[in-house]
């Protein structure tokens, strides 16, 4: 199998720059957003659509193949190869959590013999995805000889925010609750830190203590700080609970945690210059770019 020249050859193959054999071929990390095609950049689908290997998760395979950016199942033999209506085949790999790793080490072998692979992330790679894992991993096994490349995607923060409005014309951070790398007490202070700084704040993996981060914001932030709870930004009825937005406030956020639903879950919290705003159709969440008229535009 060879990959097909559908984004340009300096673009999908590797060209031995910097040392690089010209007979590799490249790393792609591909950022899908959300996973549905509404959301996901033309690069992303041309990258992905013209690579030797696909390497992705069930569920973004799903996703990828609602538009046929992958090959139906139907098209898949039992050795993982797909064959593309144009005849082209691609070898679609499963990735689950447990073999990150493994799936690494063995792109890096794929890369060597000539091939092109998609390392699929959802949301955009390096926004809690999977960008950090790889140049780890191939720090750790020597692998400086693959040409690695990531292709940005729509992360959740953005689409959240877009779902409810503009709230986040202003300064923003994002902050992950997961511990499972870092200490509570390292993501307190973080907390704390966006708190007194007055950062709209977005926080994910909500599924992890939101509540106590609720608490923690709530000590340097009024309670009628406007606050979004989106859950699956970008997937209508693809995602694992359904597409929703609910707006309430910061000092009953925490008693809202029935639609906390999980890792599709963001909260948007809001400054004190966070407001509602309304037209015919709907209320929205926008945040200012401070002290701007519209005559200053």
């Amino acid at each position: 199998m060879s990959s097909r020249d559908t984004v340009g050859n300096d673009e999908l193959a590797g060209s031995g720059s910097g040392g690089t054999p010209e007979e590799y071929g490249t790393l792609y990390v591909v950022g899908i957003g959300p996973g549905l095609p509404d959301h996901m950049t033309i690069k992303a689908k041309r990258v992905i659509e013209s690579a030797d290997v696909v390497i992705a998760s069930s569920l973004y395979q799903a996703f990828l193949r609602k538009d046929g950016t992958l090959p139906p199942e139907d098209a898949v033999d039992d050795d993982g190869i797909a064959t593309r209506e144009d005849g082209f085949e691609q070898e679609i790999v499963r990735s689950t959590m447990g073999r990150q790793i493994e799936l690494a080490r063995a792109a890096f072998e794929y890369v060597r013999e000539g091939k092109t692979v998609a390392h699929v992330s959802g949301g955009d790679p390096s926004v809690y995805g999977k960008s950090d894992l790889l140049f780890k991993m191939a720090q750790e096994e020597d692998a400086t000889d693959v040409p690695l490349e990531i292709v940005p995607g729509l992360t959740a923060a953005l689409g959240g925010a877009a779902n409810v409005g503009a709230p986040l014309c202003n300064d923003f951070c994002t902050v992950s609750l997961s511990d499972k790398w870092r200490g509570w007490e390292e993501i307190e202070e973080k907390l704390r830190a966006a708190a007194v700084a007055d950062f709209v704040i977005v926080l994910y993996n909500c599924w992890r203590n939101y509540e106590q981060a609720v608490e923690i914001v709530r000590e340097h932030r009024t309670d009628d700080a406007l606050v979004a709870i989106v859950n699956d930004a970008g997937r209508a009825d693809a995602g694992r609970n359904g597409e929703s937005e609910f707006i309430t406030t910061l000092g009953e956020a925490g008693d809202h945690d029935e639609k906390v639903s999980g890792m599709g879950t963001s909260l948007i919290i809001g400054t004190h210059e966070t407001k509602t705003w309304q037209n015919d159709d709907r209320t929205y969440l926008v945040t200012p770019r401070g002290g701007r008229d519209v005559e200053n535009f």
